[in-house]
């Protein structure tokens, strides 16, 4: 009898705790990820660090499907691979880091949050309805974004900040079209064998951008603390972490799952206030918070939304 009772615990720990824990991961570590860009790039070009660190976790993911032997990809699948590495990692992953180098990274945080908003945009202009809940959602999130732009209304005056304010929604909205893109042809291929290979792709793009630009600097002049980012990116940002936000996907509801692009951004600007000294007042503390909750109820709706249309069907 005790020995049936422990193996139901253990079976129920199993089936909830370390879906949990993973969930947990993704939320502290990809919250962590912001800091250690915002680290790297204060002592090289973004989009070098952005290139070694897609090279490096590329290849290891390369390296692991084919231990595994499983199939390359075919024909028109390399298309779609292809417009992936560049939406997802040389446009939103490369630009989202360039954009730290002039902004905070817990606002770089903020901002990367608001990429379900690009895709009720997109996807309203493209004919389709919009609940109500999800227009509500808008709205509050808006306005969320406004009060913590009302701190840094003076800001707006450095064309560096400009400059990187307009880097971190580009790459919001270049992941939500790879988002969208991706929901539309990942059934026709490996998606986790594609992602090693769109940042291995993206990587050599970006390697051949800086060459040709002339923007990047010798490895051996590259300081430690850059490469200790670079790793800390690589392996906690590009490996463990999706390997548990993968475990997390596939054992926990969605509405669950969901849970960690909410709190990494709380990570990141308490981190950064923290480390760098960034600003952490009312304002970023309130609007943060109102963002993140009409973000919530955007994807709330579109969650609901799609679980009746599935049903109708």
């Amino acid at each position: 009898m005790k020995t049936k009772i422990k193996n139901a615990v253990s079976s129920k720990v199993n089936a909830i705790g370390l879906p949990i824990l993973a969930l947990c991961w993704v939320s502290f570590f990809w919250g962590t990820t912001w800091i250690a860009s915002k680290e790297g790039v204060k002592h090289m070009p973004a989009l070098q660090l952005a290139a070694i660190r897609q090279f490096i976790g590329g290849l290891l993911y390369i390296s692991f499907f084919l231990f595994k032997k499983t199939p390359w990809p075919k024909g028109k699948q390399w298309k779609t691979i292809i417009i992936l590495s560049i939406l997802n990692f040389v446009l939103s992953n490369g630009l989202s880091t360039w954009g730290v180098k002039y902004i905070s990274s817990g606002l770089g945080a903020i901002i990367g949050a608001l990429v379900p908003l690009w895709i009720v945009i997109i996807t309203f202009f493209r004919g389709e309805r919009l609940a109500r809940l999800t227009v509500i959602g808008l709205i509050i999130s808006f306005g969320g974004v406004c009060v913590i732009f009302y701190d840094h209304l003076s800001d707006f005056m450095i064309p560096d900040f400009r400059f990187g304010i307009i880097l971190s929604l580009i790459a919001t909205l270049t992941w939500a079209f790879g988002s969208l893109y991706t929901k539309k042809k990942a059934a026709s291929f490996n998606p986790y064998f594609s992602l090693g290979l769109q940042m291995f792709i993206s990587s050599i793009l970006l390697f051949a951008y800086n060459g040709a630009t002339g923007t990047s600097v010798s490895l051996n002049t590259i300081p430690a603390i850059s490469w200790w980012s670079i790793a800390y990116l690589v392996v906690f940002g590009s490996v463990l972490t999706f390997i548990a936000f993968i475990y997390a996907l596939q054992n926990l509801p969605a509405e669950i799952s969901s849970i960690y692009s909410y709190i990494n951004p709380i990570i990141a600007v308490i981190l950064g206030a923290m480390i760098f000294g960034e600003t952490l007042n009312v304002a970023i503390a309130i609007g943060g918070g109102v963002t993140l909750f009409g973000l919530y109820m955007v994807n709330y709706s579109l969650r609901k939304t799609r679980k009746n249309s599935s049903e109708i069907l």
